[in-house]
């Protein structure tokens, strides 16, 4: 059974998911007898997790309780803020080109297995992922070229280094979606002097963009699917078909992927590979999101598994209640979540147009008071020079 992680009256979750009805894993436990420790991270619940033999075991006592259960205890879904399944990890690995298909329609040749190496990359989490139904931010400094990059994300659930091939899929804690946002015509300063890696950094940077790596809703436990290479992809933009694949087409599979991560870092519980996108996307067909699309992405692993994601209304600029020329987000910490609902001004962090303010958290630069301190004493003496 898929897992999430879900908001309801205030208070974060962890459930079974359908598409129509979440089962919060406490209420179920206690309303069956089955003993699940509590615990706010879904990596203990997924496959190589200190609870993942309670979870399995209120697995069968649902299926032998029928449908009772799930009625009585079930939330409709559409009533809950689904969240990321993951909203702190230390690494967030996305990889570029590992369809041949997505590297013909861009104009290129792929390479043979053998005589390549995966193209490995980052985002930042904290700031770029988004969770279900939220809206992806198109950005004011490039709005016009946003494009969507369906993909099969990997959460690792056993610290992993140096794994093989053989055995990496064990160090595997669940499987998830995840649309890789890209800006595909980010320019920093359109006048400046080229230089020879300009082209590079205009595309990594376009990955960076706030809320442009939505993820979710729900993650299937590694120990329920046989084979990640199974999988079937689909994503609509307005209802119409964009993209449409099978993990089976990868260069790079899952466990060669991880091989190849862990040869040279140390993969930890809850990271997150991204391990790229299929054919379809829109820079491919000149076609690019805006303003009032909606996209959904579907995971599909056999009937039973199919995953429906709708995705957000589009917005453009900062997100509702932060105005742009007053306060945004700093550091990022802090937060209980991730995307726009993490994105909301702390008193612990601040930026102020044309200045930036360290994080009042301990370890941090200066203390909120003695940068508030320091705005006055700048405005006493800008005074007496204009005086």
């Amino acid at each position: 059974m898929r897992l999430c992680r879900f908001e309801h009256n205030g208070a974060v979750e962890i459930g079974f998911y359908g598409e129509t009805r979440i089962v919060p894993l406490q209420a179920a436990a206690g309303s069956l007898g089955v003993e699940v420790p509590e615990c706010d991270r879904i990596t203990t619940y997924l496959s190589g997790g200190a609870a993942r033999e309670s979870v399995v075991a209120l697995q069968d006592a649902l299926a032998e309780a029928g449908d009772g259960p799930v009625a009585e205890l079930g939330i409709p879904t559409e009533s809950v803020q689904v969240k990321v399944p993951v909203p702190d990890p230390s690494k967030l690995l996305l990889l570029a080109g590992n369809y041949s298909k997505h590297i013909e329609e861009g104009g290129g040749q792929a390479a043979e297995r053998n005589s390549t190496f995966p193209y490995i990359f980052m985002k930042p989490p904290a700031t770029t992922l988004n969770d279900p139904g939220n809206p992806i931010r198109i950005p004011e400094v490039s709005p016009d070229h946003i494009d969507w990059e369906l993909e099969l994300g990997v959460i690792i659930g056993t610290e992993c280094h140096g794994a093989s091939e053989a055995n990496a899929l064990d160090f595997v804690a669940g499987y998830t979606v995840v649309n890789d946002v890209s800006d595909r015509k980010f320019t920093p300063n359109p006048g400046r002097s080229e230089r020879e890696k300009d082209g590079f950094f205009d595309w990594l940077h376009g990955k960076w963009h706030d809320s442009f790596c939505p993820m979710g809703p729900c993650v299937l436990p590694a120990d329920e699917c046989e084979d990640p290479q199974g999988f079937d992809l689909k994503l609509t933009v307005n209802g119409e078909v964009e993209q449409e694949g099978s993990t089976s087409e990868m260069v790079f599979p899952v466990a060669a992927i991880i091989e190849f991560v862990s040869s040279f870092m140390t993969l930890v519980p809850g990271d997150i590979i991204s391990t790229g996108t299929t054919s379809g996307v829109g820079s491919a067909k000149n076609k690019f999101l805006r303003c009032g699309d909606t996209v959904a992405r579907r995971r599909q692993h056999g009937p039973p598994r199919a995953t429906l994601i709708p995705a957000p209304v589009l917005l453009r600029g900062p997100p509702p209640g932060i105005p742009s020329s007053r306060v945004v987000p700093f550091c990022g910490r802090g937060s209980s979540g991730a995307g726009p609902a993490a994105l909301r001004p702390r008193s612990c962090c601040l930026r102020r147009a044309g200045s930036s303010v360290g994080c009042s958290r301990p370890g941090s630069v200066e203390s909120l008071r003695r940068v508030r301190r320091r705005w006055a004493f700048q405005r006493r003496v800008r005074g007496r020079v204009r005086g």
